[in-house]
């Protein structure tokens, strides 16, 4: 894709800087009783913007002598301004060696770095794994490097930034994300659509109009979603309508969407769409009923159990699982001897969203299982646990030999309602793979903010 320059540099510019977010930027507080010499000029090379004598500093202390502790902070804070996160955890393990407590901020601070600079890595799963930690932030403060991930080589990428700035609220401060609705790839308009007109954003009625009537595949029918959104309520019996056209992509993108939006009167259409012929389309139906969220659902999702198809019968256990009506765990629990290692997964977070914790128990045996995507799959169904026995189980995958397991693993451990997560996701932050370390990133983040909402709370 060609990228215009004189944009793109500043915007470059701008990424370095968020990567240091606001409590990183200021000088460390410190109520020491005295601030020796090198601690003093630690501070004013720092606040020079002269990082790499900083670093200097450190490097001039005698072997087998420990830094002072506000010159190890000035140090981190260094290595983070010159983008290099994983000298700056060097630093961090010094800061909280001999048993003393994590650091929440600096933590923090290391964790976002981990992510913002891999956003322009050579390799384009690791920019969609950044992009993707940085979606599942969510965070207000992150537009210039969502907007600039707009421009990015990948679609993939480009799909996922459009998608980040609608979750981090940020959709109608973005007018990058309103030229995204002219991208190149469907896949990124739609996400743009979807982001726009979640967030109800004036002034792109004409052109989701356009694309409705022009287009003849799926992005007609988010198109139509979007009117719908903006108060067109008349479109929803064109999506409804879609449900009926031969191209089976279409009937797929109008339950989706129909399962989104949750009309009453769709769901009809939804429990009849799980007879389709095609298995694509009844999945994705098993899967909209999941979304749609009424326990009228479990009748349809039932039948979609037995089906001939495994992707089916899988995403119809993952549906009766969102549902969370327990009188349902009888009719998921045969499906923990289905042929299918990965119908088996999903009865498994099923059962653990409907309050069966033995069913970590069948995690542990598919996380031994040989092939590495089902440890992985085994890994996210634990996300759904409230017991510390799945902790344990998370931990071992997270020291997996293949990078899949341990990728799931970190991305899992975000999601659990648990204490003394921080400890394996530090791990986490060593691993040889910069997927996992960017996952388990992204996973601090989570785990720390959730520390301080309920500190606030308290």
């Amino acid at each position: 894709m060609r990228r215009h320059t004189t944009w793109v540099l500043p915007v470059g510019l701008a990424l370095l800087a968020w990567a240091i977010p606001h409590s990183a930027t200021a000088v460390p507080s410190a109520t020491k009783p005295a601030v020796t010499p090198v601690e003093r000029q630690a501070m004013t090379l720092y606040q020079a913007a002269e990082y790499s004598r900083v670093l200097e500093l450190l490097q001039q202390i005698p072997a087998g002598q420990q830094p002072a502790l506000e010159l190890l902070r000035y140090g981190i804070l260094s290595h983070l301004k010159l983008g290099k996160p994983e000298e700056a955890w060097k630093l961090y393990t010094k800061l909280v060696a001999d048993n003393r407590p994590d650091e929440p901020a600096v933590l923090r601070d290391i964790a976002r770095s981990f992510i913002v600079t891999r956003v322009r890595d050579t390799q384009e799963h690791i920019r969609i794994a950044a992009y993707t930690a940085l979606a599942e932030m969510g965070e207000s403060d992150t537009l210039p490097i969502l907007e600039d991930g707009l421009l990015d080589s990948s679609a993939l990428v480009r799909a996922r930034a459009a998608e980040a700035i609608g979750r981090a609220g940020l959709a109608g401060r973005s007018s990058a994300l309103k030229r995204a609705l002219r991208d190149e790839a469907p896949g990124v308009r739609i996400a743009a659509i979807n982001a726009l007109s979640d967030a109800k954003v004036a002034g792109i009625t004409d052109q989701l109009t356009e694309i409705a009537r022009v287009d003849e595949g799926p992005e007609s029918i988010f198109a139509f979603a979007g009117l719908y959104k903006l108060g067109r309520t008349d479109v929803l019996t064109d999506i409804s309508n879609a449900v009926t056209l031969p191209d089976p992509e279409v009937r797929m993108a109008a339950l989706g969407v129909l399962g989104r939006l949750r009309r009453p009167a769709s769901l009809s259409i939804l429990s009849q769409a799980v007879y389709d012929p095609h298995p694509a389309v009844r999945a994705f139906a098993a899967g909209a009923l999941g979304e749609f969220g009424s326990t009228d659902g479990i009748a349809p999702l039932t039948h979609a159990l037995s089906d001939e198809n495994p992707r089916v019968r899988s995403v119809a256990a993952s549906s009766i699982g969102r549902l969370g009506a327990t009188e349902t765990r009888s009719v998921v629990q045969p499906l923990l001897r289905d042929p299918d290692e990965h119908v088996r997964i999903s009865a498994v977070e099923a059962l653990l969203r409907l309050g069966d914790a033995s069913a970590v128990l069948n995690a542990a045996d598919l996380a031994r299982h040989p092939d590495p995507s089902v440890r992985g799959g085994a890994a996210h169904a634990l996300a759904a646990a409230t017991t510390p026995n799945a902790l344990t189980v998370l931990e071992s995958l997270l020291r997996d030999q293949q990078p899949l397991p341990r990728l799931m693993a970190a991305r899992a451990l975000g999601k659990l309602q648990q204490k003394s997560l921080i400890s394996p996701l530090k791990t986490g932050l060593q691993d040889s793979d910069p997927t996992v370390r960017i996952a388990s990133a992204g996973s601090l983040i989570h785990i720390l903010s959730r520390k301080d909402k309920q500190g606030s709370a308290r």
